[in-house]
């Protein structure tokens, strides 16, 4: 049976959003930053030609630098203030919360609260322009190989670049930061969304001039739209489906009332840990194959093999891939949800499940039954990401129907609507606390 929140939730009326201002303030500010986000997105780094940095971005187009300029919203291809995107500071938290696992110092940071995560915050922001100059500056250094492309190559273009570009991924991580704290939905997840949706209508162009041309069949260009549209209807199910552990509380005296003992649910999220794993495996392979493919094969040997097999649809690639996804569903589930701190709470109020003693053997039951589902979840990730990855090396289809973006731009929508309806439930709470008062005081 349904809860009062549940039913209550089912039944929200959208139309409450206009009395929302909160809500409205919220979704205006949120808007509002996304737009400075696609603006910055055309306005080029200082010192380069655009017609010959067009005329590169679009011979390599299909490549690995389509697939970073497609997470970027096409600002890389076009050398813009954000073309590194948000990346830097992903990588960088990456860093950090694998950190927090083997350094005594960040582990003692995380369990010191809001002013231990403060601090941690502030060390990944270090870290996030320090990958950021050094991503720069390789950028530039292989603009300047191109020839044409840059207009005064030398130390000042160096500089202005790494200034410029690392900028930007501040202003970005300090945007992304805004959106969270004063906006609807997680800043940084919006940013990427944002880049992704802003090439979709490009991608639909593109995909339909193959077939025009005759390069693409029909029916295989019809496929990939059913493809996509079951893609998306597997992530909603799997992202929706839950795994309930039954709570039980027993007895309890109040004062002279003896309380009736209740029982609730423990909701485990099939893929506790989101999209985050498909964002941290892009971000950690496409570090070294940014620089490889800047260098136009004139870096090192092994760089230019590392290059070619890391190229879409090749078994490195895949397996690295879906290793690197599966790695992070676990690491990141691991973060995000503590059993032995989730048994220690209900033990503290008088919860147990049944059948299964309180404390350490609560603990280990959660962990186990975590352990299972994790797995599915890990496997869906992978199975999401990687089958769209082989028509990409097949059919040389646009990236912007591959597994990776469907999948973010599905997770983040769900959870920003989840997050409206929430702000609306809370408004209609406090509507239902208010006539309670009103009648109380008439009474």
């Amino acid at each position: 049976m349904a809860s009062a929140a549940e039913q209550l939730a089912a039944n929200i009326n959208f139309s409450a959003l206009a009395k929302a201002e909160d809500l409205k303030k919220r979704i205006w500010f949120t808007l509002g930053a996304l737009i400075i986000y696609r603006l910055g997105t055309y306005i080029p780094i200082p010192g380069v030609d655009t017609v010959e940095l067009a005329r590169f971005a679009a011979q390599n187009s299909t490549g690995i630098l389509g697939w970073v300029n497609g997470l970027a919203g096409g600002a890389l291809g076009r050398m813009a203030i954000f073309a590194l995107n948000i990346m830097p500071y992903i990588s960088a938290s990456i860093i950090i919360q694998l950190m927090t696992t083997v350094s005594p110092q960040l582990e003692q940071l995380k369990k010191e609260g809001e002013s231990g995560r403060k601090k941690i915050n502030q060390y990944t922001r270090y870290l996030t322009v320090i990958i950021a100059a050094l991503q720069a500056y390789a950028i530039g250094a292989g603009l300047e190989g191109q020839g044409s492309i840059v207009l005064d190559p030398g130390l000042f273009f160096r500089a202005s670049t790494v200034i410029t570009l690392t900028g930007g991924t501040i202003f970005l991580m300090w945007l992304g930061e805004q959106i969270t704290a004063r906006g609807i939905g997680n800043g940084t997840s919006l940013i990427i969304f944002a880049g992704i949706v802003a090439g979709l209508p490009s991608g639909l162009a593109a995909l339909l001039e193959l077939g025009r041309t005759g390069q693409m069949s029909v029916f295989l260009i019809f496929g990939i739209f059913l493809m996509a549209l079951a893609v998306i209807a597997f992530i909603v199910f799997v992202e929706r489906a839950q795994r309930r552990l039954l709570i039980q509380y027993p007895k309890r005296q109040v004062g002279m009332k003896i309380t009736q003992g209740d029982s609730s649910h423990l909701p485990l999220k099939l893929n506790t840990s989101g999209v985050i794993p498909p964002i941290f495996a892009s971000s950690l392979l496409l570090l070294p194959i940014t620089v490889a493919n800047f260098t136009q094969g004139q870096g090192p040997d092994w760089l230019n093999r590392i290059t070619a097999l890391l190229g879409h649809g090749q078994p490195l690639f895949l397996t690295l891939y879906a290793l690197l996804i599966i790695f992070f569903a676990f690491f990141y589930t691991s973060i995000m949800f503590n059993p032995k701190d989730t048994a220690d709470n209900l033990k503290k109020y008088g919860g147990f499940i049944p059948g299964i003693r309180p404390g350490e053997r609560t603990a280990e039951y959660i962990d186990y039954v975590l352990t299972r589902i994790t797995v599915l979840g890990a496997l869906y990730l992978t199975i999401v990401c990687l089958l769209p990855e082989f028509l990409i090396g097949y059919a040389a289809m646009p990236f912007y129907f591959g597994g990776t973006s469907l999948l973010i731009v599905v997770s983040v929508t769900m959870d920003t609507v989840a997050q409206v309806q929430g702000h609306l439930l809370a408004q209609q709470y406090e509507g239902l606390v208010k006539k309670a008062k009103l009648r109380g005081a008439r009474r």
